[in-house]
């Protein structure tokens, strides 16, 4: 799945995807929830 795609199914603006991937930006807890919820994981699962 490309950036764009992943960013779009997760609700999350593309550059904020690619700034977390170049460790630019820390998540708040809600992406954190997003991007679990766009993954079918557990939020905790994303924090070990």
């Amino acid at each position: 799945m490309s950036q764009e795609a992943f960013a779009d199914h997760a609700g999350i603006h593309r550059t904020y995807i690619s700034d977390l991937e170049r460790a630019a930006r820390n998540p708040t807890i809600s992406i954190v929830e997003r991007l679990a919820r766009a993954l079918k994981v557990k939020p905790g699962d994303l924090l070990d």
